[in-house]
């Protein structure tokens, strides 16, 4: 759960480190509804650019983000709708698109939900503390820059064979940037730093995304208050929400689901994983190149019970799509079959993992036979920004990109089926719930009985961590006061 005993000590300390830097903190209401944050601080961001250390940047921390490198306000959700000429499916597509945050991916608003409550209650320190961001990717990129933001120095840790923009940005806003080995499918191996630097030094804290409840409760507020917005806008008198589509990875994202299933009885949470790592599935293992979802065991903050299907994604179909979205001779495939210019000019605005769930949310309109009533939506965590070398990498392995590769592709999009999907019983959930047990209990020391709260106590256990919100935001409120008066 989360802590929210208060260090008084450590947050009078907290207030004066943060007055100093002319720090303030956002809420989760105004990273809401941003339209709530004060015109001094909107005026202060009309100099800034969006991925500036700068402490303003906090309160870009928002899916409503005008899309402009610098000097933006706030206006409505950012998303895409994904016609049926690239998904082929009647049901409408709604993708939320991450690349207009800071770092250009919503993993700063995870990592923000779990170090508010410890700024806020004095439970952690940026003059005495380094922060500590065990990923794959994103997240480790997302809590070094909001550490850096709050003056505090960070450490990342990320698996080595992540793409090479990751490591380069990282070199200059983290303090120290460790690769672990593997790909994104070695969480272990990320974990194993984690429990030798606990064991090796005294002047860290560990934000460990797979276990830290700020994750969701940040996703279940923000990102499923966006998708809710995003699906008003885009709702005629006859439509139905039919689902929420994320990625497995830290199952931080889920927590949107869980918000639109709670909104709208009757949608359903589907998760997906890649195919050639199974841990859902099947109980497997393996590796995979979609980039960012770390796998090979259930995360802690994953809601089992509250899940309805898994879907598996070929990693090999991210790739080809990702030269399909993104090479010249694709987009004038993409032309070819009627998808308007306009549109095809965005699709940089999916990441590898952004191409993966819209491949998962094509299965799941396809398996359900969704119409054009049906609203599914999904994450675009970031987008071709931090891919550019992939590209360069796939000229090289499988030479240049041709009109008749791109018509291969597009046929391999329209040819997505309803293979590798499972539709979750009660005890196919419970038996992805018991999976935990090896992770958590016998490596992570997790107490066994509070893995039994989460299965049997479903509804107060996670019902608590959402109702957390107001008054994290009091707490936030109160440490704001106290920066004024430091």
């Amino acid at each position: 759960m989360i802590d929210l005993t208060i260090n008084e000590e450590k947050i009078q300390q907290n207030a004066k480190h943060c007055k100093s830097l002319n720090i303030k903190l956002p809420t989760l209401g105004q990273m809401q509804n941003p339209e709530t944050i004060a015109d001094e601080i909107k005026d202060e961001l009309k100099n800034i650019s969006l991925w500036d250390s700068h402490p303003a940047n906090l309160y870009r921390i928002t899916w409503k983000n005008e899309p402009v490198a610098k000097g933006g306000g706030f206006g409505g959700v950012n998303y895409i709708v994904i016609p049926p000429e690239i998904s082929g499916v009647k049901a409408k597509i709604i993708a939320l698109v991450g690349k207009w945050f800071p770092t250009g991916a919503h993993k700063v608003g995870a990592t923000y939900g779990c170090l508010a409550p410890a700024l806020t209650t004095g439970q952690f320190s940026p003059v005495e503390t380094k922060a500590v961001w065990p990923s794959t990717g994103n997240y480790c990129r997302g809590g070094a820059y909001v550490s850096s933001l709050l003056g505090c120095d960070s450490i990342a840790i990320l698996p080595e064979n992540m793409s090479r923009e990751r490591f380069e940005w990282l070199e200059k806003v983290a303090g120290e940037v460790i690769a672990t080995p593997g790909c994104e499918s070695n969480v272990k191996e990320i974990f194993d730093k984690c429990w030798e630097l606990k064991n090796t030094r005294s002047d860290i804290q560990i934000f460990n995304q797979f276990e830290e409840f700020g994750n969701p409760l940040w996703h279940y507020m923000v990102t499923g208050k966006a998708a809710e917005e995003a699906l008003q806008h885009e709702m005629g008198p006859n439509s139905r929400v039919a689902g929420a589509i994320s990625s497995s990875g830290s199952a931080g994202s889920m927590a949107f689901g869980y918000y639109l299933k709670d909104k709208f009885p009757g949608a359903k949470l589907a998760v997906a994983e890649a195919l050639q790592c199974p841990t859902l599935l099947n109980n497997g293992f393996g590796d995979h190149r979609i980039e960012g979802i770390g796998d090979k065991h259930v995360p802690w903050i994953h809601d089992c019970k509250n899940t309805d299907m898994v879907i598996g994604v070929d990693d090999e179909a991210t790739v080809r799509l990702l030269r399909l979205f993104n090479e010249v001779s694709g987009r004038d495939c993409l032309a070819h079959y009627g998808v308007d210019a306009s549109l095809a000019e965005q699709l940089d605005l999916l990441g590898i993992s952004g191409i993966g769930n819209v491949l998962a949310a094509i299965k799941f309109a396809k398996y359900y036979e969704l119409t054009e009533d049906d609203h599914v939506v999904t994450i675009l965590t970031d987008s071709m920004e931090l891919y550019g070398s992939r590209i360069e990498e796939l000229a090289e392995e499988r030479g240049q990109y041709t009109n008749i590769d791109a018509h291969k592709d597009m046929q391999l999009l329209m040819d997505s089926g309803i293979d590798n999907v499972l539709e979750l019983t009660h005890y196919e959930k419970k038996r992805i719930h018991n999976l935990k047990y090896f992770t958590w209990i016998e490596q992570q020391g997790r107490e066994l009985s509070e893995l039994n709260d989460q299965w049997y106590g479903h509804a107060e256990y996670w019902q608590n961590i959402f109702a957390l919100a107001p008054q994290i935001d009091e707490l936030i409120l109160e440490f704001n006061r106290q920066i004024g008066a430091a």
